[in-house]
This record gives structure tokens, sequence and C-alpha cells, in this order.
């Protein structure tokens, strides 16, 4: 079956497809019962605006663009992802607007991509993840002059927007609490080490430790996989002087670290502590269930959408700051076997 048409309305109604076109866009030329006729027909054979067409004539694509530059046999068991994009879906729908989302290889297809969708009026504007180190996507896109926002610290987004949270306060909150419980020597086993808010995390991580004279701070880092964050765990436990407690940067990796626990006969958190970085049902499923730094993720997607619809109005929007997230307590965090009577 083919798409419904103008032609299809107009014939219907016994009109011009010039007729049918100012009577749909809302423009002068039509009688009003000859504009409600046509808008009734449109509606009971189906008809929606062409995309392609409207960009043509300079109208919203109604859209918005985002790319992610991970595997999809990753994101597909990545919680992070799914509520971010689960609050970016329910903004848009609300709003009229759909998302296009694209998974890529890498940062130069992302940025053709990019280039594609704008170019052809697919997309009224973007978001941004995975912000990097001087990242090579924020330049392009801002001489796209093309509405974006960045989910990413304002350090590393250069005239773009940003809508962030202050991560190196949960890290500073989380090492002060394992601290307060006796751990001595704590790792953290971190996610990409050129993502900016890695490098936000690692320095929170080695300033925190270092003013609190704690003696054995590793960091250790992974592309955020489950298979990863359990070698790395395997690493840590079978070391000599291994740490009593371990912060991961996702739920994933803590849930394996947990396996890998209990798989070395080691009591979580008697012998080892265990914190998750972002809480989801599966952090509160495993037994000991985990201690978790813990935010609304889906409002956190749902403020980058809201953002970038902001902007796509044409309004200044300066960024938005989200609530950092807060550490929530539960049974695999304890005081170390060696700091107590």
């Amino acid at each position: 079956m083919k798409r419904p048409t103008i032609a299809d309305i107009a014939r219907r109604a016994g009109v011009s497809k010039v007729a049918v076109s100012y009577a749909l866009n809302g423009q002068p030329g039509v009688s009003e019962a000859t504009r409600a006729t046509i808008v009734a027909i449109a509606e009971e054979i189906g008809w929606r605006p062409n995309s392609a067409a409207r960009a043509l004539n300079g109208a919203r694509a109604r859209s918005i663009g985002l790319a992610l530059c991970r595997p999809a046999r990753i994101l597909g068991m990545e919680p992070f992802f799914m509520e971010l994009i689960s609050g970016i879906q329910d903004e848009l729908s609300a709003q009229s607007h759909a998302l296009m989302l694209q998974v890529v290889r890498d940062h130069t297809e992302e940025i053709d991509l990019y280039r594609r969708w704008w170019g052809e009026g697919r997309i009224d504007g973007a978001i941004l993840v995975d912000l990097h180190l001087s990242d090579p996507r924020v330049a392009v896109v801002e001489s796209l002059r093309m509405p974006v926002v960045v989910i990413g610290h304002p350090s590393g987004s250069g005239p773009l927007t940003p809508v962030w949270s202050d991560d190196s306060a949960a890290v500073r909150e989380t090492v002060q609490y394992l601290a307060a419980l006796g751990h001595r020597r704590i790792a953290r086993i971190a996610g990409l080490p050129k993502l900016v808010h890695t490098v936000l995390r690692d320095r929170a991580f080695a300033e925190t430790c270092a003013e609190l004279a704690l003696d054995g701070h590793v960091v250790v880092h992974t592309d955020y996989t489950g298979e990863q964050g359990a070698r790395a765990t395997r690493r840590l436990l079978s070391a000599p002087d291994r740490p009593s407690a371990i912060v991961y940067d996702n739920d994933i990796m803590a849930v394996a670290g947990l396996s890998v626990a209990q798989e070395l006969r080691l009591d979580v958190p008697g012998d080892l502590s265990i914190v998750a970085w972002d809480d989801s049902p599966l952090s509160q499923v495993v037994r000991p269930p985990l201690t978790a730094l813990s935010r609304d993720i889906p409002a956190y997607g749902a403020h980058a959408a809201r953002t970038l619809m902001s902007l796509i109005a044409g309004e200044h929007v300066p960024g938005f700051e989200d609530a950092a997230a807060q550490l929530t307590t539960r049974g695999s965090t304890g005081a170390p076997a060696s700091s107590r009577p």
C-alpha cells in the first residue's frame, strides 16, 4: 500500500492540490468550509506530512538526532542508556517530536551522520553523549550552526549547551563513606579513560583519597563491559595487597565483580565492600543488594531533551545542572574485617 498523498485528498474533495496545500498549512485562499472538508478527509485516509518535503520548504523536521558510539550488543545490556533514552523519548513525545537513533562505530562516522541528517533536513537538532577530552565533534557540530545539547560537563562542551551533574561530589561522598567505615585500601574500576566524566571522577577519587591519607588507592580503566569488569576485579582481588572496597563505574561491572568475589569465596561485605555507579533494578536483585550511586536517569534525559527543544525554539539557554548522584547504602558495604573489634 502506498502512502496517502495530497493528490488523493484533492481527488476526494474535488479541489486542486494547491487548495489542499493551503488548507493543510493554514494559509488563506480557501473557505473555512472547504478547509474543514479537506482536513476531515486527510484524517480519514491517514495522511501525514512528508518530513523530507517539509524540510525542502524550510519547515521543521520535528525530530532530533542521537548517535551512540557503543557496540549495539553492549547497549542492550546497559541500563543507563536505556533509561536515558526513555527520558528523552518521553519528553519528545509530549512535544510531538521523534527521536532518530543510530549506533555508529567512531566519531568520524558520527560526524558524517550529523552532517547528513542536518543537511537533508531530517533533524532539528541533536544530543551528544560520551563527551571526550578535546572532542572533535564539538567544533564540527558548532560549525553546522545546528542546535545541540551536550550531556557532559561544561569543561569539555566548548560553546555548546551542556546538561550535566557533579560527578566529583558523588565520588567524594562515596570515598568519605567508605573511609568512615574503616576502609584504607579502596580501588576504582572505571570506564574509558578519554571520557570527560571518567577524568573528573579519577581526579576527585585521587584527591579525596589523598585528603583522607588512604594508603592504597588504585584505578583500573575498562570498556564498561561485565567481562572487563570481572577481569579487573579478579586481578585486584588476587593481589597480596587486595583492596577492601571497590567502586565501579556502572552496575554491570559491579554485578560481575560481586560474582568474582563469590567465586573467590570472599564475603561481601565482610571481606570486600562493593559500590556501583548508577542504580538500577539489577543492583537490587542480586544478593547482597548493591550500595549504589543513585540518580533519576530518565529525568536526566528529559532535561536534555527539554533544553534542546528550547534551543530549537530560538531561546537562550545557558545550560542545566542536574542533581548529583546520591549514595544509597545497601548490603554490599560494611566495615572491613580488619577494623572490627
